[in-house]
């Protein structure tokens, strides 16, 4: 019997696109950072949780082959579908540097400036290059008319610590940035 996952319990990693050649190749779409984690063997869940494992993948020219599947007409039927993976094994799989986080393991996380909570962060967006920290305002500093969520740049001076065992992000100049949202 297969383990039921939850929505909040997945990240979706992936898009598979359009079949190419005859052998059964899709365009592969990733959304992710950790191309790594894309490899022969490699097995990921689509959105009905049905499992597939990647016979090859050639990351040059965005394709991937599933495995049994040897023709257009047998790949027809994975276009557009979503690849999924765990939290777990996003953790086995994907090598992170001293001082970075999964966004998984961010959100949720307190945002404190001096001993003051800020907020809440709910979640991290992309913009351009930068990686925000949206943080729902704490409901103290809502009482003040302050803004109902702001973003943070996450990155120095920003940032001054991320204790993930804790959930807890330290910052400076974030009340600045709430004051003037």
């Amino acid at each position: 019997m297969s383990k039921q996952f939850k929505d909040n319990e997945l990240l979706h990693i992936a898009t598979i696109g359009k079949t190419v050649g005859l052998k059964g190749d899709l365009k592969f779409h990733i959304h992710c950072d950790f191309p790594e984690q894309f490899k022969s063997g490699a097995s990921f869940l689509l959105q009905n949780q049905e499992k597939i494992i990647l016979e090859s993948v050639n990351h040059e020219r965005g394709l991937i082959r599933i495995a049994g599947v040897t023709n257009p007409e047998d790949a027809k039927k994975f276009t557009n579908a979503h690849l999924f993976t765990t939290h777990e094994d996003t953790k086995k799989s994907c090598h992170l540097e001293d001082g970075q986080f999964f966004w998984f393991d961010i959100i949720g996380c307190s945002v404190y400036e001096n001993d003051l909570l800020l907020g809440v962060v709910e979640e991290v967006e992309r913009i351009a290059i930068s990686d925000y920290l949206n943080i729902v305002t704490s409901e103290d500093l809502l009482k003040k008319d302050l803004a109902k969520s702001f973003l943070i740049p996450y990155q120095k001076p920003f940032i001054v610590k991320t204790d993930i065992d804790k959930k807890i992000i330290v910052v400076s100049g974030g009340l600045d940035i709430l004051e003037a949202s």
